[in-house]
């Protein structure tokens, strides 16, 4: 099996590769599986000894690449870490608009079916980013899966929109052409997290929209579907009625999400614990995977 560890955390060491480290006896395998029409993309670490499942999603413009450091980490302490592409991202299939609505309740429903192909009773789940609201919306309406919640820089309330830099891709005839353009991919990821990205991680998420049209059009068609005030209405009443531990791991230089916000909601949902990342944007995991992974396994671990 070749091990790609090296590999994955590349992308997560951007702009610290001396802050994290890795451990290559953790093998994280790559592998496909169809839930009903349409075929799925997921990493999944290995561990010798299973302590349970964790399930992490990523946002937008992102891949399941994105958690390759946490991943490791959680497998070296026993957890079974499934974090696959999104359908119309990565190397998930880009289903056609006529065959797949790229609404929240059709990604709910296709994301059910991924969780029943792994034959998936319970796990706890990760979220973060504009399709982290997606999530969200699968662990309220399906508790009894849910044990604990994680999330990362993702909308929870129905003040927090969708900012200028992606809003500008549902343009008419513009934002058709802008989706298409793979170094979209370079102005979303360096603008939310702050920070300059070398090109050779910024291929690993370029590659689909060099690879086929469809990854433009998945693109374009989740962003103009996205129903962001209704998802996060759902998200922000519902939260606060979850008896699931929550964590929230924020980074507090997101130029797109307003984190007074998450205090404003944290004062109904007494479950909640927040930690706050000062340096860290919108895509956390991408460069203080270590900090993450350092607050998410005792949460995991911690009797409640």
């Amino acid at each position: 099996m070749v091990n790609h560890g090296v590999l994955l955390v590349a992308l997560c060491a951007l702009i610290r590769p001396d802050y994290f480290s890795f451990s290559p006896a953790m093998t994280i395998a790559e592998h496909k599986i169809t839930a009903g029409k349409f075929t799925w993309f997921y990493r999944e670490s290995c561990p010798a000894r299973s302590g349970g499942d964790v399930v992490l999603l990523h946002g937008i413009p992102s891949q399941s690449y994105c958690w390759g450091e946490i991943m490791p980490s959680l497998g070296e302490q026993g957890w079974r870490a499934i974090a696959p592409d999104w359908l119309g991202f990565g190397k998930s299939d880009w289903p056609d608009n006529r065959d797949f609505k790229y609404t929240p309740d059709a990604f709910i429903q296709e994301l059910g079916m991924f969780f029943e192909a792994l034959e998936m009773s319970q796990f706890s789940l990760v979220v973060q980013g504009f399709l982290g609201t997606i999530g969200l919306q699968y662990a309220l309406r399906n508790p009894e899966r849910i044990n604990r919640l994680v999330i990362l820089n993702a909308p929870l309330t129905p003040q927090m929109k969708l900012p200028w830099q992606m809003r500008q891709w549902t343009i008419p005839l513009a934002g058709e052409m802008m989706t298409q353009d793979p170094l979209l991919v370079d102005r979303t990821l360096e603008k939310g997290s702050g920070y300059r990205i070398e090109d050779q991680y910024l291929d690993v998420y370029r590659r689909p929209f060099l690879q086929s049209s469809a990854a433009g059009r998945s693109l374009l068609a989740t962003v103009k579907n996205l129903q962001l005030t209704n998802s996060t209405t759902e998200i922000s009443r519902g939260l606060g009625q979850l008896s699931k531990p929550i964590l929230v791991v924020w980074g507090m230089q997101d130029p797109w999400l307003d984190f007074q916000e998450v205090e404003t909601l944290s004062s109904t949902c007494q479950q909640m614990q927040i930690n706050r990342l000062p340096e860290a944007g919108h895509y956390p995991q991408e460069h203080w995977s270590g900090q993450i992974s350092d607050l998410v396994l005792p949460f995991l671990r911690r009797q409640f």
